[in-house]
């Protein structure tokens, strides 16, 4: 059992003005497996070495190793098309990858509904939501704009005079994040100025370059270079402060009515048989309760969001409608620079 102070019920995607809450049933147990049957695991990820996917599947997989939970693990980077080219090489290859997992998050969601993959998270096996990844706002520690509402005051004078580095697709996560803040700090989200990068480690090099002056990321992804005396984050996109970093205010606390968290998990190859899927499971169930992955989790702080089978299908279809009804809302930004 995990314990209730690292396990936490969290919103699948956001409230703007209107909350939504994610209840969660329990996961009934699975049936324990041979150690052969996920002793090597392969992990693949969609995006460039140092973003969200990448750090995901790299803390997993250092969990599981230490933990001896597995014999060993690897890793391949596939970026390109928003995750696009590594759902298709998984699925051309499926025969073969047997003991792999794609690790993934909203934007298999997000890119499913606007048509940019020619396959969707349903011609995959879908595996467990593992965690849950708060947005975050953040500058160089040398940085003029030392609050959101200082960022808030110069926008409103001039939209374009501030752009916001971003490792998401235009369109992707961190893009649609960054227009909700923009809308519920008053502002309109038709004149943002979003560059997207390849995964979130280029896009803090773009911050920490000066290339660009803002950045929108996963808090897992800013969090080493904030300890670090780096950066400064000006709010999370959380209900409370985040314990890992106490300081950093919540939108909410600033005025702006906005919660996001951007859920983690793995998928599968499609075909697999159901005991090949309940050992996955059980893997990383037993996983979350190792002292290894505690130490994983809080250094990335990561809360977690377990949800498997049927109840990680449901919690993606949720989503699914959630995000439909968004974008439907933000028709003006999604036909003019959120698309």
């Amino acid at each position: 059992m995990i314990p209730r102070s690292t396990r936490q019920n969290v919103p699948w995607i956001l409230t703007v003005a209107l909350a939504v809450g994610g209840c969660s049933a329990p996961v009934a147990d699975a049936p324990s497996r041979s150690a052969a049957e996920t002793a090597r695991l392969h992990f693949i990820i969609p995006g460039a070495p140092g973003g969200g996917w990448d750090g995901t599947a790299r803390g997993v997989g250092e969990a599981l190793a230490k933990s001896r939970l597995v014999s060993s693990v690897s890793f391949e980077n596939l970026s390109g098309g928003g995750g696009g080219r590594a759902m298709a090489h998984l699925i051309a290859t499926a025969q073969r990858q047997q003991g792999t997992l794609m690790v993934s998050s909203t934007p298999i969601v997000l890119s499913s509904l606007r048509g940019r993959m020619a396959q969707s998270w349903r011609d995959l096996t879908p595996i467990a939501a593992v965690i849950g990844d708060y947005i975050t706002f953040v500058v160089r520690r040398d940085s003029e704009w030392r609050s959101w509402g200082q960022v808030v005051t110069a926008l409103s004078e001039d939209p374009r005079s501030l752009k916001f580095a971003g490792g998401s697709v235009l369109g992707g996560t961190d893009h649609l994040v960054t227009a909700l803040a923009w809308q519920a700090s008053g502002l309109d989200p038709k004149g943002l100025a979003y560059v997207p990068y390849d995964a979130g480690g280029k896009a803090m090099a773009a911050l920490l370059s000066g290339e660009t002056p803002l950045l929108t990321t996963g808090l897992g992804e800013a969090i080493e270079a904030w300890r670090a005396g780096l950066v400064h984050i000006l709010a999370i996109t959380a209900a409370e402060r985040s314990p890992e970093a106490p300081e950093v205010p919540t939108l909410g606390e600033l005025g702006a009515d906005l919660q996001f968290v951007n859920w983690r998990g793995f998928f599968a190859a499609p075909g697999l048989e159901a005991q090949q899927i309940a050992a996955r499971v059980d893997l990383l169930e037993r996983m979350l309760s190792t002292p290894e992955w505690e130490e994983v989790r809080r250094r990335n702080g990561w809360v977690e969001i377990f949800r498997s089978g049927h109840e990680f299908t449901a919690y993606l279809e949720a989503q699914e409608k959630e995000l439909a009804d968004l974008l439907n809302a933000l028709e003006p930004v999604h036909g003019d620079g959120i698309s």
